[in-house]
């Protein structure tokens, strides 16, 4: 019976993490478009300001470079990925995983909110929401393994 409800409940975990790895294809699908989106605005803004003043093309390149880079999210999702793959390595384990995916679901936590706070966009703020909520689901799951 123990057996059993463990292969139940890896199963359950697993289709947790797919559905976080499906979410994390959408944001990054829709992640460039908002990094360009938000490129073109802060020059935009830019320009607006120093439309009055004389300005270094090649100094305000490099600032609107740096604004930009703030709001790129490839880094947490590289992060969230490996943090995924770590916890479907840990569920192939025949050892004692419980604490291990614990942090782990910790971790993808933490890159999904900064993914919710770096994008700035309302359809990534909703894949955020989404993969939050399959991460407490997929903890609630962790406090039955040992």
């Amino acid at each position: 019976m123990r057996e059993r409800e463990g292969k139940a409940l890896a199963a359950e975990l697993s289709t947790r993490l797919e559905a976080l790895e499906a979410a994390a294809q959408v944001i990054e699908e829709q992640a460039p478009a908002r990094l360009k989106a938000e490129h073109a605005r802060l020059k935009q803004a830019v320009a607006e300001l120093t439309a009055q003043a004389s300005v270094d093309e090649q100094r305000l390149a490099l600032e609107i470079a740096l604004l930009a880079d703030r709001v790129d999210i490839t880094e947490e999702l590289v992060r969230f990925r490996s943090h995924v793959a770590a916890a479907r390595a840990a569920l192939g384990s025949d050892q004692t995983v419980g604490k291990q995916l614990g942090f782990l679901a910790q971790e993808m936590l933490r890159e999904v909110n900064t993914m919710g706070s770096k994008a700035n966009d309302a359809r990534i703020t909703q894949t955020v929401i989404a993969m939050k909520g399959d991460l407490e689901k997929f903890r609630e799951q962790l406090e039955n393994l040992e």
